[in-house]
Protein backbone atom coordinates (compact mmCIF):
# COMPACT_ATOMS: atom_id res chain seq x y z
CA UNK A 1 0.00 0.00 0.00
CA UNK A 2 1.60 3.10 -1.36
CA UNK A 3 2.02 5.74 2.15
CA UNK A 4 2.70 9.75 1.68
CA UNK A 5 4.75 10.36 4.68
CA UNK A 6 8.01 9.87 3.89
CA UNK A 7 7.52 12.09 0.71
CA UNK A 8 5.64 14.74 2.47
CA UNK A 9 8.91 14.93 5.13
CA UNK A 10 10.96 15.53 2.41
CA UNK A 11 8.81 17.97 1.33
CA UNK A 12 8.85 19.77 4.34
CA UNK A 13 12.80 19.49 5.18
CA UNK A 14 13.06 21.64 1.18
CA UNK A 15 10.77 24.52 2.84
CA UNK A 16 8.45 23.55 0.18
CA UNK A 17 5.40 22.25 2.03
CA UNK A 18 2.01 24.14 0.97
CA UNK A 19 -1.08 24.92 2.67
CA UNK A 20 -4.15 26.45 1.72
CA UNK A 21 -5.47 29.67 3.51
CA UNK A 22 -8.61 30.95 3.46
CA UNK A 23 -8.88 34.48 2.00
CA UNK A 24 -9.29 37.02 4.22
CA UNK A 25 -11.63 40.12 3.14
CA UNK A 26 -9.83 42.78 5.09
CA UNK A 27 -6.44 41.79 3.77
CA UNK A 28 -4.30 43.93 1.56
CA UNK A 29 -4.16 41.70 -1.08
CA UNK A 30 -1.24 41.39 -3.53
CA UNK A 31 -1.65 37.59 -4.71
CA UNK A 32 -4.76 37.71 -6.75
CA UNK A 33 -4.85 38.08 -10.96
CA UNK A 34 -7.76 40.39 -10.91
CA UNK A 35 -5.81 42.58 -12.45
CA UNK A 36 -8.45 45.06 -13.96
CA UNK A 37 -10.55 44.90 -10.15
CA UNK A 38 -13.11 43.39 -12.71
CA UNK A 39 -14.30 40.23 -10.33
CA UNK A 40 -16.25 41.79 -8.23
CA UNK A 41 -17.47 44.82 -10.44
CA UNK A 42 -21.14 44.84 -10.10
CA UNK A 43 -22.04 45.01 -13.75
CA UNK A 44 -20.54 41.63 -14.38
CA UNK A 45 -22.34 39.91 -11.34
CA UNK A 46 -25.62 41.43 -12.73
CA UNK A 47 -24.56 39.56 -16.20
CA UNK A 48 -23.49 36.23 -13.91
CA UNK A 49 -27.05 36.68 -12.20
CA UNK A 50 -29.10 37.29 -15.27
CA UNK A 51 -27.51 34.43 -16.93
CA UNK A 52 -28.28 32.00 -14.20
CA UNK A 53 -31.41 32.97 -14.47
CA UNK A 54 -31.47 32.04 -17.97
CA UNK A 55 -29.71 28.94 -18.43
CA UNK A 56 -29.13 27.96 -14.57
CA UNK A 57 -26.25 27.12 -12.71
CA UNK A 58 -24.67 24.48 -15.15
CA UNK A 59 -24.91 23.90 -18.83
CA UNK A 60 -24.64 19.78 -17.44
CA UNK A 61 -23.38 18.57 -20.89
CA UNK A 62 -19.85 19.21 -23.01
CA UNK A 63 -20.82 21.59 -25.61
CA UNK A 64 -20.77 18.52 -28.04
CA UNK A 65 -23.97 17.23 -26.58
CA UNK A 66 -26.48 19.54 -24.98
CA UNK A 67 -23.95 22.21 -23.57
CA UNK A 68 -23.70 24.88 -25.66
CA UNK A 69 -25.40 27.89 -25.62
CA UNK A 70 -25.43 31.14 -27.34
CA UNK A 71 -23.57 33.17 -24.64
CA UNK A 72 -20.65 30.69 -25.28
CA UNK A 73 -20.32 31.66 -29.19
CA UNK A 74 -20.83 35.35 -28.62
CA UNK A 75 -17.76 35.40 -26.53
CA UNK A 76 -15.97 33.19 -28.77
CA UNK A 77 -16.49 35.74 -31.45
CA UNK A 78 -15.57 38.75 -29.31
CA UNK A 79 -12.55 36.98 -28.56
CA UNK A 80 -11.21 36.51 -31.70
CA UNK A 81 -11.95 40.01 -32.50
CA UNK A 82 -10.55 41.18 -29.39
CA UNK A 83 -7.07 39.55 -30.02
CA UNK A 84 -7.15 40.09 -33.92
CA UNK A 85 -7.44 36.13 -34.55
CA UNK A 86 -9.93 34.64 -37.24
CA UNK A 87 -11.52 32.56 -34.56
CA UNK A 88 -11.88 30.94 -30.79
CA UNK A 89 -12.60 28.27 -28.80
CA UNK A 90 -13.50 28.19 -25.48
CA UNK A 91 -11.64 25.82 -22.53
CA UNK A 92 -12.61 25.37 -19.07
CA UNK A 93 -9.22 27.00 -18.20
CA UNK A 94 -6.53 28.03 -19.28
CA UNK A 95 -4.37 25.21 -18.30
CA UNK A 96 -7.43 22.69 -20.21
CA UNK A 97 -6.71 25.18 -23.23
CA UNK A 98 -3.08 24.23 -23.30
CA UNK A 99 -3.18 20.60 -22.40
CA UNK A 100 -5.99 20.36 -25.35
CA UNK A 101 -3.92 22.04 -27.96
CA UNK A 102 -0.56 20.82 -27.97
CA UNK A 103 -1.77 17.65 -27.22
CA UNK A 104 -3.98 17.56 -30.00
CA UNK A 105 -2.15 19.72 -33.12
CA UNK A 106 1.64 17.83 -32.30
CA UNK A 107 2.55 14.11 -32.24
CA UNK A 108 5.86 12.10 -31.93
CA UNK A 109 7.13 13.38 -35.41
CA UNK A 110 6.95 16.97 -34.48
CA UNK A 111 9.29 19.11 -32.23
CA UNK A 112 8.11 21.75 -29.48
CA UNK A 113 11.18 24.11 -28.83
CA UNK A 114 9.75 26.08 -25.44
CA UNK A 115 11.18 28.86 -23.23
CA UNK A 116 12.80 27.36 -20.21
CA UNK A 117 10.16 29.61 -18.33
CA UNK A 118 7.19 28.67 -19.85
CA UNK A 119 4.14 28.07 -17.74
CA UNK A 120 3.33 24.18 -16.34
CA UNK A 121 -0.10 23.63 -18.85
CA UNK A 122 2.51 24.67 -21.87
CA UNK A 123 5.25 22.11 -20.57
CA UNK A 124 2.84 18.97 -19.60
CA UNK A 125 0.73 19.68 -23.12
CA UNK A 126 3.67 19.31 -25.23
CA UNK A 127 4.85 16.21 -22.94
CA UNK A 128 1.18 14.76 -23.40
CA UNK A 129 1.64 14.76 -27.32
CA UNK A 130 4.78 12.32 -26.97
CA UNK A 131 6.48 15.02 -29.49
CA UNK A 132 10.29 15.92 -28.45
CA UNK A 133 10.40 18.83 -26.73
CA UNK A 134 13.51 21.14 -26.12
CA UNK A 135 13.37 24.09 -23.64
CA UNK A 136 15.79 26.82 -24.69
CA UNK A 137 17.14 29.47 -22.23
CA UNK A 138 14.74 32.10 -21.15
CA UNK A 139 14.06 34.52 -23.48
CA UNK A 140 17.19 33.56 -25.57
CA UNK A 141 16.97 33.69 -29.24
CA UNK A 142 20.31 32.91 -30.13
CA UNK A 143 20.05 29.70 -27.94
CA UNK A 144 16.89 28.51 -29.44
CA UNK A 145 18.36 29.67 -33.33
CA UNK A 146 20.94 27.32 -32.63
CA UNK A 147 18.14 24.50 -32.02
CA UNK A 148 16.11 26.06 -34.94
CA UNK A 149 19.48 25.29 -37.37
CA UNK A 150 20.67 22.19 -35.91
CA UNK A 151 17.62 19.94 -35.45
CA UNK A 152 14.69 18.67 -37.62
CA UNK A 153 12.33 16.04 -37.34
CA UNK A 154 10.02 14.16 -39.94
CA UNK A 155 6.86 16.34 -39.17
CA UNK A 156 5.77 20.10 -38.15
CA UNK A 157 7.69 22.56 -35.40
CA UNK A 158 7.01 24.63 -32.84
CA UNK A 159 8.04 27.38 -30.97
CA UNK A 160 6.16 27.79 -28.17
CA UNK A 161 6.51 30.54 -24.99
CA UNK A 162 4.19 33.02 -22.57
CA UNK A 163 4.38 36.60 -23.54
CA UNK A 164 4.59 37.79 -20.25
CA UNK A 165 5.80 35.72 -17.73
CA UNK A 166 4.05 34.98 -14.37
CA UNK A 167 6.77 34.77 -12.04
CA UNK A 168 9.24 37.31 -13.26
CA UNK A 169 6.64 39.43 -14.96
CA UNK A 170 8.87 40.12 -18.15
CA UNK A 171 7.94 40.18 -21.65
CA UNK A 172 9.03 37.44 -24.22
CA UNK A 173 11.25 38.78 -27.71
CA UNK A 174 8.15 38.08 -29.23
CA UNK A 175 9.26 40.18 -32.40
CA UNK A 176 12.51 38.30 -33.10
CA UNK A 177 10.38 34.57 -32.30
CA UNK A 178 8.10 35.76 -35.18
CA UNK A 179 11.19 36.66 -37.30
CA UNK A 180 12.74 32.88 -36.35
CA UNK A 181 9.22 30.82 -36.97
CA UNK A 182 8.88 32.33 -40.59
CA UNK A 183 12.87 31.78 -41.31
CA UNK A 184 12.34 28.37 -40.21
CA UNK A 185 9.34 27.52 -41.34
CA UNK A 186 7.76 26.96 -37.42
CA UNK A 187 4.61 27.30 -36.02
CA UNK A 188 4.70 30.24 -33.50
CA UNK A 189 1.81 29.28 -30.32
CA UNK A 190 2.19 32.22 -27.75
CA UNK A 191 0.16 32.16 -24.47
CA UNK A 192 -1.06 35.57 -23.48
CA UNK A 193 -3.18 34.65 -20.03
CA UNK A 194 -1.73 37.35 -18.04
CA UNK A 195 -1.25 40.01 -20.81
CA UNK A 196 -4.67 39.88 -22.15
CA UNK A 197 -6.99 42.93 -21.27
CA UNK A 198 -4.04 44.38 -19.78
CA UNK A 199 -2.02 45.13 -22.95
CA UNK A 200 -2.41 46.52 -26.30
CA UNK A 201 -6.46 48.04 -25.45
CA UNK A 202 -7.08 44.36 -24.07
CA UNK A 203 -6.28 42.31 -26.99
CA UNK A 204 -2.56 41.58 -25.59
CA UNK A 205 0.93 41.72 -26.41
CA UNK A 206 1.14 40.11 -29.71
CA UNK A 207 -1.96 42.42 -30.71
CA UNK A 208 -0.12 45.28 -29.27
CA UNK A 209 2.62 44.41 -31.68
CA UNK A 210 0.94 44.06 -34.64
CA UNK A 211 1.98 39.65 -34.48
CA UNK A 212 -0.12 37.33 -34.88
CA UNK A 213 0.95 33.74 -33.69
CA UNK A 214 0.03 30.45 -35.04
CA UNK A 215 -2.26 30.04 -32.40
CA UNK A 216 -3.02 32.29 -29.03
CA UNK A 217 -4.02 31.42 -25.76
CA UNK A 218 -5.46 33.32 -23.25
CA UNK A 219 -7.95 33.05 -19.68
CA UNK A 220 -10.67 34.59 -18.66
CA UNK A 221 -9.91 34.45 -14.92
CA UNK A 222 -7.59 37.28 -14.75
CA UNK A 223 -7.99 40.67 -16.31
CA UNK A 224 -10.91 39.24 -17.22
CA UNK A 225 -12.46 38.81 -13.71
CA UNK A 226 -14.55 35.72 -14.81
CA UNK A 227 -13.37 31.95 -15.38
CA UNK A 228 -12.58 29.42 -18.25
CA UNK A 229 -9.18 29.86 -21.04
CA UNK A 230 -9.72 30.16 -24.96
CA UNK A 231 -7.72 28.80 -28.01
CA UNK A 232 -7.91 31.46 -30.96
CA UNK A 233 -6.35 30.90 -34.55
CA UNK A 234 -7.64 30.27 -38.45
CA UNK A 235 -11.18 28.51 -38.52
CA UNK A 236 -9.85 25.53 -39.54
CA UNK A 237 -7.53 25.44 -36.47
CA UNK A 238 -10.70 26.11 -34.29
CA UNK A 239 -12.91 23.49 -36.24
CA UNK A 240 -9.94 20.89 -35.80
CA UNK A 241 -9.77 21.52 -32.16
CA UNK A 242 -13.42 21.40 -31.96
CA UNK A 243 -13.28 17.64 -33.39
CA UNK A 244 -9.31 16.41 -31.41
CA UNK A 245 -8.87 18.57 -28.54
CA UNK A 246 -9.79 15.76 -25.95
CA UNK A 247 -9.81 18.76 -22.48
CA UNK A 248 -12.81 20.36 -24.86
CA UNK A 249 -14.74 17.22 -26.01
CA UNK A 250 -14.62 15.46 -23.03
CA UNK A 251 -15.78 18.49 -20.76
CA UNK A 252 -18.43 20.39 -19.57
CA UNK A 253 -19.14 23.68 -21.06
CA UNK A 254 -18.61 26.69 -18.92
CA UNK A 255 -21.21 27.31 -16.99
CA UNK A 256 -23.60 30.09 -18.16
CA UNK A 257 -22.40 32.92 -15.33
CA UNK A 258 -18.46 32.58 -16.62
CA UNK A 259 -19.39 33.79 -20.28
CA UNK A 260 -21.80 36.26 -19.65
CA UNK A 261 -19.33 37.83 -16.90
CA UNK A 262 -16.40 37.97 -19.47
CA UNK A 263 -18.34 39.37 -21.71
CA UNK A 264 -19.66 41.85 -19.90
CA UNK A 265 -15.96 42.29 -18.83
CA UNK A 266 -15.43 42.51 -22.64
CA UNK A 267 -17.74 45.54 -22.60
CA UNK A 268 -15.70 47.16 -19.95
CA UNK A 269 -12.38 47.02 -21.37
CA UNK A 270 -13.35 48.23 -24.64
CA UNK A 271 -15.21 51.21 -23.40
CA UNK A 272 -12.09 52.01 -21.14
CA UNK A 273 -9.06 50.78 -23.14
CA UNK A 274 -6.86 53.46 -20.76
CA UNK A 275 -7.42 50.75 -17.83
CA UNK A 276 -4.51 48.49 -19.34
CA UNK A 277 -1.84 51.53 -19.26
CA UNK A 278 -2.90 52.90 -16.06
CA UNK A 279 -2.00 49.84 -14.64
CA UNK A 280 1.09 48.96 -15.66
CA UNK A 281 2.04 52.97 -14.79
CA UNK A 282 0.75 52.28 -11.03
CA UNK A 283 3.30 49.06 -11.33
CA UNK A 284 6.08 51.12 -12.54
CA UNK A 285 5.44 53.30 -9.65
CA UNK A 286 5.44 50.36 -7.69
CA UNK A 287 8.97 49.41 -9.29
CA UNK A 288 10.40 52.64 -8.41
CA UNK A 289 9.00 52.47 -4.56
CA UNK A 290 10.96 49.51 -4.11
CA UNK A 291 14.34 49.98 -5.38
CA UNK A 292 15.27 52.50 -2.59
CA UNK A 293 14.54 49.04 -0.12
CA UNK A 294 17.74 47.54 -1.71
CA UNK A 295 15.34 44.97 -3.62
CA UNK A 296 15.51 44.56 -7.26
CA UNK A 297 12.55 43.97 -9.29
CA UNK A 298 14.11 42.92 -12.67
CA UNK A 299 13.19 41.71 -14.65
CA UNK A 300 9.71 42.94 -14.43
CA UNK A 301 8.06 44.70 -17.00
CA UNK A 302 4.56 44.67 -16.08
CA UNK A 303 2.11 44.48 -13.60
CA UNK A 304 4.03 41.24 -11.96
CA UNK A 305 6.18 42.49 -9.81
CA UNK A 306 8.65 39.49 -8.28
CA UNK A 307 11.06 40.16 -5.18
CA UNK A 308 13.74 37.43 -4.92
CA UNK A 309 14.72 36.35 -1.75
CA UNK A 310 16.73 33.18 -2.65
CA UNK A 311 16.13 30.62 -0.16
CA UNK A 312 12.46 29.19 0.30
CA UNK A 313 12.49 29.43 3.95
CA UNK A 314 13.08 32.90 3.62
CA UNK A 315 10.38 33.71 1.45
CA UNK A 316 8.04 31.79 3.92
CA UNK A 317 9.60 33.80 6.87
CA UNK A 318 8.56 37.18 4.16
CA UNK A 319 5.24 35.93 3.37
CA UNK A 320 4.25 35.51 7.23
CA UNK A 321 5.31 38.71 7.95
CA UNK A 322 3.83 40.52 5.40
CA UNK A 323 0.69 38.19 6.61
CA UNK A 324 0.70 39.63 9.95
CA UNK A 325 1.27 43.56 8.58
CA UNK A 326 -2.18 42.80 7.04
CA UNK A 327 -0.77 41.87 3.20
CA UNK A 328 -1.29 39.22 1.41
CA UNK A 329 1.79 38.26 -0.69
CA UNK A 330 2.13 34.70 -1.24
CA UNK A 331 6.05 32.97 -1.29
CA UNK A 332 6.51 31.26 -4.79
CA UNK A 333 8.68 28.30 -4.69
CA UNK A 334 10.14 25.25 -6.25
CA UNK A 335 9.07 23.56 -8.82
CA UNK A 336 6.89 26.74 -9.60
CA UNK A 337 10.29 28.66 -10.22
CA UNK A 338 14.01 27.58 -10.46
CA UNK A 339 15.92 26.34 -7.14
CA UNK A 340 17.71 29.46 -5.60
CA UNK A 341 14.98 31.74 -6.71
CA UNK A 342 12.34 31.81 -4.32
CA UNK A 343 10.20 34.77 -3.96
CA UNK A 344 7.56 37.01 -3.05
CA UNK A 345 5.29 37.93 -5.85
CA UNK A 346 3.32 40.88 -5.94
CA UNK A 347 0.80 41.49 -8.34
CA UNK A 348 -0.42 45.22 -8.78
CA UNK A 349 -3.89 45.74 -9.86
CA UNK A 350 -6.70 48.19 -10.37
CA UNK A 351 -7.82 48.01 -6.72
CA UNK A 352 -4.99 49.43 -5.26
CA UNK A 353 -4.25 52.76 -3.89
CA UNK A 354 -0.83 54.65 -4.16
CA UNK A 355 -1.36 54.75 -0.16
CA UNK A 356 -1.84 50.86 -0.65
CA UNK A 357 1.75 50.44 -2.61
CA UNK A 358 3.39 52.91 -1.05
CA UNK A 359 3.17 50.48 1.80
CA UNK A 360 3.33 47.67 0.72
CA UNK A 361 6.71 48.68 -0.80
CA UNK A 362 7.39 50.15 2.86
CA UNK A 363 7.21 46.91 4.61
CA UNK A 364 10.10 45.48 2.53
CA UNK A 365 12.00 47.17 4.77
CA UNK A 366 13.38 44.34 7.21
CA UNK A 367 15.64 46.40 9.23
CA UNK A 368 13.04 46.63 11.85
CA UNK A 369 10.91 43.48 11.32
CA UNK A 370 12.32 40.70 12.62
CA UNK A 371 12.60 38.88 9.62
CA UNK A 372 16.35 37.45 8.69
Amino acid sequence: MRTYEPDLARIDVDGLTRRLHVRKPDMLEFSSNDYLDLAGHPLLKEASVRAIELYGSSVAASRLMSGNISLHEELEKRLARLTGMESALLFGSGYLANIGLLSSITSRDDLVFSDRLNHASLVDGALLSRAGVLRYRHCDTDHLEYFLANRTSRGDRFIVTDSLFSMDGDIAPLRKLEELSLRYNCNLIVDESHAIGVFGNGGGICRESGIKPHTLIGTLSKALGSYGGFAAGSADLIEYLINRARTFIYSTGLPPAAPAAALKALDIIESQPECGRKLLSMASDFRGMIEPTGYSTAPSESQIVPVRVGENRDAVAFSEYFNRNGISAVAIRPPTVPAGTARIRFSVTLRHSRKDLSYAAGKLDFSNSGVQ
